[in-house]
């Protein structure tokens, strides 16, 4: 049977025969850690897709990193060196954020349901707010005026267009995101009236998108929405989020991105905002897209069945650690992530396996007869593409099952 490996898996270096994660055999790295499942984020790998982007995208954008991709702390902490701010969408986030030392002008916080905790918390850091309601604007006010500081605060704006093609859209028609684009004017007039310190706007359309055309579209017509509401801002306008919305590859078919032509649009753009919007800074804010590739999720073969001709390997992790992988994060039909026995990558043998967890539930499914190499009991499975959406997205508590550990390489 004819095998070959999934484009995330070949940015791992394979050494006698087991994956290597920043530089340490996959055996070696699961002693270090002590124990599985856990998950392992390579640096090499997320300075590598820094760089990538630097070389290709115009030099006067900047680059944010969304941390609800990945907000584990050292990974923040890591990143925050190499990019130019951070997103965060929770007080929590915020904290995390914090401790990096990051300039808080550099940070920002979106989120359709802020508490006024939450407000208070980024009005005393100094922080932007991307506002998603005019409840949020009057919040801000009060709690600007009890702390004797005035807010920052740019517009989140749902849009009257969609990214297509995304893998989930957050602008366009009835959303929860933001406010709608007609509303918008009324919003600044208040955000005056309020004597909140407006910078811009925040305009995201969707995101897990692998269609260059789709984001270039996207990015023009947010950039045009931002020039046409800038006409009705109360200062002016020094700041565009364009969100993100670059995608990875997940299943068998899909593509990586072109970068080359998303810079040379990207770069077309900056001169149309610096003619039109003269202070403006343009940022891409991307979680995904920088973390997701460097991640891989790593358990154990707990046993080895065989059903009604069918085999089954048996893991100590699954859904509770990854839902993602298992399908039941937002896809409408299953499909496998890349998974290989990382530990037999150079065996020639190979079969037709599932990959289950030990939870009493038939979801706990993260390979769906997958052609693999032969494991037994004690190999270790290997997930890619789990840098993003991975440990924080996932019911860790579910059946009371112990956590997996996060480790940065």
């Amino acid at each position: 049977m004819s095998y070959s490996r999934h484009s995330a898996a070949t940015r791992y270096a394979v050494v006698d025969g087991e994956i290597s994660v920043g530089g340490i055999r996959l055996s070696r790295l699961a002693a270090r850690v002590g124990r599985t499942p856990f998950y392992a984020y390579d640096r090499s790998l997320l300075v590598a897709r820094m760089a990538e982007l630097r070389a290709l995208l115009p030099t006067t954008l900047s680059l944010h990193y969304a941390m609800k991709a990945n907000p584990m702390p050292a990974v923040v902490g890591f990143m925050a060196g190499l990019v130019d701010g951070l997103d965060v969408a929770s007080g929590g986030e915020l904290l995390v954020a914090l401790d990096t030392g990051t300039d808080p002008r550099q940070i920002s916080f979106a989120g359709p349901g802020k508490s006024e905790v939450e407000l208070m918390q980024s009005v005393a850091a100094g922080i932007l707010v991307n506002v998603e309601s005019r409840r949020e604007l009057r919040l801000l006010a009060e709690v600007g005026s009890r702390l004797g500081l005035t807010p920052r605060v740019a517009i989140r704006v749902n849009p009257d267009f969609e990214l297509k093609s995304s893998g989930m859209r957050m602008g366009g028609g009835a959303k929860q995101f933001g406010i709608d684009a007609e509303a918008v004017p009324d919003a600044l007039a208040e955000c005056a009236q309020l004597g909140l310190g407006f910078e811009g706007f925040h305009i995201f359309s969707g995101s897990q998108n692998l269609r260059v055309e789709a984001i270039t579209e996207a990015q023009t017509k947010a950039l045009a929405l931002a020039i046409r509401l800038a006409q009705n801002a109360p200062s002016p306008v020094r700041t565009v989020n364009l969100g993100g919305g670059f995608g990875i590859p997940y299943f068998p078919g899909e593509q990586a991105i072109d970068l080359a032509p998303i810079g040379e649009h990207l770069r077309g753009l900056v001169v149309d905002a610096a003619a039109a919007l003269p202070h403006v800074e343009l940022v891409l804010e991307l979680g995904r897209f920088l973390v997701g590739e460097a991640g891989v999720y790593v358990a154990r073969v707990l046993d080895r069945k065989v059903s009604r001709g069918e085999v089954f390997l048996v893991i100590d992790g699954g859904l509770h650690h990854h839902l993602s992988a298992s399908g039941n994060f937002g896809q409408v039909i299953r499909k496998n992530y890349p998974v290989e026995i990382g530990n037999r990558m150079g065996d020639v043998q190979r079969e037709i396996a599932s990959v289950v967890g030990p939870l009493c539930t038939p979801l706990d499914l993260l390979a769906d007869r997958m052609e693999l190499a032969v494991a037994q009991p004690g190999d270790l499975v290997v997930v890619y593409q789990s840098g993003a959406y991975g440990h924080s997205s996932s019911p860790t508590r579910f059946l009371s099952h112990p956590d997996a550990i996060q480790v940065l390489v």
